[in-house]
This record gives structure tokens, C-alpha cells and sequence, in this order.
């Protein structure tokens, strides 16, 4: 048996930009099947974008595989900008989305952010969901922000220093401010080397192996702006991350669980590995219990991320269930 979860790689049939507005022009593609079921990815982050990879989650002969970057992020222009960036805004992203390609209902598929965006999405527009699959499951509380910035400290220590050390010693009761301050600098001298450290800290407390020891990446940067493939990565990751987590995510308090009536008929699937640093199991309980309709999995050996083996391979279990 193969240790490949996935299905082959496949090209899009389709791609383009969706212009919204405000200056934003969104990113998508279309791969797959032309009259397969609809579904749409929803990357993580905010801020990580799409990757070639994601597309093998699906069934090509049975879906029509619909990926896009969120603003700010990946293809999608203007890169790195904050202004009419909200979680409203995607949402209305994703309706003009489905508008232009003329679906009429879709699988939603997300994780870790993409999580919260699509219990986001289906709550302000379920007559258009006919499926969820989430995973890595984030429900935009105070408490798993204070997690993510000060709790991780207790598992991985080595790799929080880091993160607070980049900061001047009378920044660091603040983490999230220092970074956004820096995050947002126009000068590459500053939001590049803050970006590095940010998403190496993400990175390095995703997995339940380890993979990203060593320490943030170093080396010049270029004063024009005109990145690295990896550092704009991170800096796409980092910038919309710190943006985002500045302003609550956009959403109160609570609200998606309190919310939860609006998706009851939904049916779903939750994926999360059991030691996940990043969003650790208890929001995703906390969803399972409120959300009967769902199947809940938990990988026992597997920490945040989808490309981890025995994530992935739920994940496209969980696709496979609903391909029709």
C-alpha cells in the first residue's frame, strides 16, 4: 500500500482574477471534473494561500476543484494589502466566486483558518453548502490567540524564545502588537525579518515530528522589495496572520459556536490530530459536541498539518464520502 494519500497531480483547466473592488483582484482556478461535484478549498493562515498539493484532495473524475488565494495573499493582487481585508469580505469573495462560475451549491472544504472561514461562510449562506469538511479546527477565541502567542511556550520553549527574542525585552508583554508594527512597515528591512521569524514559529510548532528545526531563515534582503519565493510566503502568512489576530479575526467573541443552529441540517466531517499545537483538539471537541451532524476523527499520531499522513488521508476519505 502506498504511503501517498493523495490523488496524481493535475493541472487547472481554468484560472484567472475575480476583480472585487477596493483594489483587490482574487486569484482562482478551476481543476477536475467540468460537470463534477462543486467544491471549494479554503486555505489556512490567513495568509498561506494555495498550493498545487491542494488540489489532490480530490477525486478529479468526480469533482470540480475550485481553489483561490485570499486577498492579500498568494496570486492574489494587490499582495500583502490589509485595506478592505476582513473576514466579511472574503465571505462575499467566496459568494462572487461561486456567482461567476455559476454554481449553484458546493462542498466546502478548510482548515486550521480555513476552518473558521468556512463555518463562517456557511453560517451567513447555508442554503448554499450541501457539505463541510474542516480540519485543524479554529474557532476565533481569545483564548486559542493567547495560545498560539504565549501557551505554546509550555511545549515548545526553545522555539517561543525565539519568536519573543526578535522583539525588544520591553515588547515582549505584547507580542502580537510588536509584530503587527513590524509586520506592516513598509521597509523590507523590517517586515521581512519579522515575517521570517513568524512563520518559522508556525512552522516549527505544526508538526508532530518536527520537521523545521534550525531556526529561521537568514541572509540579505533586497531593499526594492522584490522577494524570494519564501520569504513572500512569509510574509503573506505573517502580515495577514498579525492583521487578522489584531482585530479578533472579525468576529465576536463565540460566535460561531453560538451560531451553530444555521448549519444543523449540514452534514460534515471534523479532522484533527490529537496533538496539534497549533489548534489544539479542544475547539474541535467544543464543535463536534455542538454540531451533531458531523462525524468527528481524531489522528491519533499527527500534529496540525494536512500533509501530515494520517491527516491527509481522512481528509480525502472525508472528500470521498461526499463526491456524489
Amino acid at each position: 500500500m502506498s504511503d501517498d494519500p493523495f490523488y496524481p497531480p493535475i493541472r487547472p483547466r481554468r484560472s484567472g482574477h475575480l476583480d472585487r473592488g477596493g483594489g483587490h483582484e482574487i486569484y482562482w482556478e478551476v481543476s477536475g471534473s467540468p460537470t463534477g461535484r462543486p467544491v471549494v478549498f479554503l486555505h489556512g493562515g490567513p495568509g498561506a494561500g494555495c498550493a498545487p498539493v491542494h488540489r489532490r484532495f480530490f477525486d478529479p473524475k468526480a469533482y470540480r476543484i475550485v481553489l483561490f488565494d485570499q486577498r492579500g495573499c498568494g496570486r492574489s493582487r494587490p499582495f500583502g494589502e490589509v485595506a478592505n481585508n476582513s473576514t466579511q469580505d472574503l465571505i462575499g469573495d467566496i459568494e462572487a466566486l461561486r456567482e461567476m462560475l455559476q454554481i449553484d451549491r458546493w462542498v466546502v472544504f478548510g482548515g486550521s483558518w480555513g476552518s473558521t472561514l468556512g463555518l463562517a461562510y456557511a453560517q451567513a449562506h447555508p442554503e448554499r453548502v450541501m457539505a463541510l469538511v474542516l480540519r485543524g479546527i479554529f474557532l476565533a477565541r481569545r483564548a486559542e490567540l493567547d495560545w498560539f502567542l504565549y501557551g505554546l511556550k509550555t511545549v515548545f520553549p526553545e522555539n517561543w524564545r525565539i519568536l519573543s527574542e526578535h522583539l525588544p525585552r520591553a515588547e515582549r508583554g505584547d507580542l502580537l502588537s510588536g509584530y503587527h508594527r513590524r509586520l506592516l512597515d513598509p521597509d523590507p528591512q523590517v517586515h521581512v525579518p519579522a515575517a521570517r521569524v513568524w512563520s518559522w514559529y508556525e512552522g516549527a510548532c505544526s508538526t508532530l515530528k518536527g520537521k523545521k528545526r534550525g531556526g529561521p531563515a537568514t541572509g540579505p534582503v533586497p531593499d526594492d522589495g522584490n522577494l524570494s519565493p519564501g520569504d513572500r510566503w512569509a510574509l503573506g502568512l505573517a502580515r495577514m496572520e498579525a492583521h487578522y489576530f489584531k482585530n479578533d479575526l472579525f468576529l465576536s467573541e463565540g460566535e460561531l459556536l453560538d451560531r451553530i443552529g444555521r448549519i444543523q441540517h449540514i452534514p460534515g466531517t471534523i479532522v484533527q490530530g490529537r496533538y496539534d499545537m497549533i489548534c489544539p483538539p479542544v475547539s474541535a471537541d467544543d464543535l463536534a459536541e455542538a454540531w451533531p451532524a458531523a462525524n468527528y476523527h481524531v489522528v491519533a499520531e499527527a500534529g496540525h498539518s494536512a500533509l501530515e499522513p494520517g491527516i491527509a488521508r481522512e481528509l480525502v476519505k472525508a472528500a470521498d464520502r461526499f463526491r456524489g
